[in-house]
């Protein structure tokens, strides 16, 4: 993500496919060439922050504060789920975090997991919504990605259908994501911008907002969320 005075330049993604570092030294090289921002600084945030040589390196919990103001401003509850977290967090209407909880020990309501039950089923994550259009949930009782995978295997074997039982999996993530949520005591009703990878699923985000009783919101930026609130804090800090 490039930014120039709060104005967006450029933004790259990729999949880190296992080498991490190797991903961020090849974004870098993307968004610095050509060169559109004189003096460049380099903000690193999330698992790999400390990988590359950087200006600054900033905890992903506050990046995903200030990426959520900048996205949708006065915001208080954010939802983020990535490849390997799911994170719920409040803030103060100003994109300062108030509190927050984060499950990062175990793959289950992450998008990875979704990622893995979508290839058991033989269907692209990218084409989740079209996928599951006209089916009815399966009830989906594992949550460890291993006994998860299994458990969708068995249900295709006793005839369910596969987007029954992918609508089932998106059910059971945003059941324990709501629980997780619900630990902030959120203000009922308020709105939750829902930001990471899965956002871009509007199934999903349906879907999230059944169980957390709230309207869910996003952004066509909000997989770029905690890039955003890195970059606006490196500007804040730097400038």
């Amino acid at each position: 993500m490039l930014f120039s005075d709060s104005e967006l330049i450029r933004k790259y993604l990729i999949p880190t496919a296992g080498n991490p570092k190797g991903a961020m030294e090849q974004v870098v090289e993307q968004l610095s060439a050509p060169q559109q921002v004189k003096n460049p600084k380099l903000i690193t945030t999330g698992y790999g922050r400390k990988l590359v040589p950087a200006d600054l390196a900033v905890t992903e919990i506050t990046c995903h504060g200030k990426g959520a103001e900048y996205l949708t401003p006065g915001v208080k509850q954010v939802i983020d789920i990535g490849g390997q977290d799911c994170k719920t967090i409040q803030l103060n209407g100003n994109g300062n975090v108030v509190e927050f909880s984060m499950n990062d020990r175990c793959a289950a309501g992450t998008g990875r997991f979704v990622e893995v039950m979508m290839r058991t089923l033989g269907e692209d994550i990218s084409d989740l919504d079209s996928f599951v259009a006209e089916a009815t949930p399966v009830t989906i009782n594992s949550m460890c990605t291993v006994f998860a995978e299994s458990e969708v295997i068995s249900l295709i074997s006793k005839g369910e259908k596969r987007e029954d039982i992918a609508l089932g999996v998106l059910h059971s993530i945003a059941k324990r994501i709501s629980s997780q949520y619900s630990k902030l005591r959120p203000k009922r009703g308020e709105a939750v911008l829902f930001t990471g990878g899965l956002s871009k699923s509007q199934t999903f985000s349906d879907v999230l907002a059944q169980y957390v009783n709230a309207p869910v919101q996003t952004d066509e930026l909000s997989q770029y969320a905690g890039a955003i609130g890195a970059a606006q804090i490196g500007m804040k800090k730097l400038n």
